[in-house]
């Protein structure tokens, strides 16, 4: 049974991508921002790439904690572009379920000006709940 149950008000519209919120009991595992590099620090070539890649890299962070997709509770992304990242709506459905499955945690998407990496342009950070 996954640890997480989706928080969703009565009569609000249902929210694509994403949760509004989600609930649950266990271990809290926090994982730093990730970038859209892999293992041996190469940037992937575009947007949804690099949103792929962050998202692999998050995963592997709560594989090592015995954890998975599903136990994700919640994503924090800072884009460089917002307007990049529209354009990308397309590849990037296809860039998160090849990653997260037809998991959607509670989401926060913003616009930053700058990430640490120059190449990076998108940063996402999780919190995952496993259970105990």
């Amino acid at each position: 049974m996954a640890p997480l149950t989706v928080l969703h008000p009565p009569g609000w519209p249902v929210p694509k991508g994403y949760a509004n919120g989600m609930a649950g009991r266990g271990r809290m595992v926090f994982v730093a921002g990730q970038v859209g590099a892999d293992s041996q620090g190469q940037f992937a070539p575009d947007f949804a790439s690099q949103v792929q890649q962050a998202l692999r890299n998050i995963l592997a962070v709560v594989a090592e904690a015995g954890g998975s997709p599903e136990h994700v509770a919640r994503l924090t992304w800072y884009v460089r572009d917002m307007e990049e990242y529209r354009a990308s709506l397309p590849a990037l459905g296809h860039a998160y379920r090849s990653a997260m499955g037809r998991h959607f945690p509670a989401m926060t998407l913003v616009e930053v000006s700058a990430l640490v990496e120059p190449e990076a342009r998108v940063e996402i950070e999780a919190t995952a709940l496993l259970p105990d």
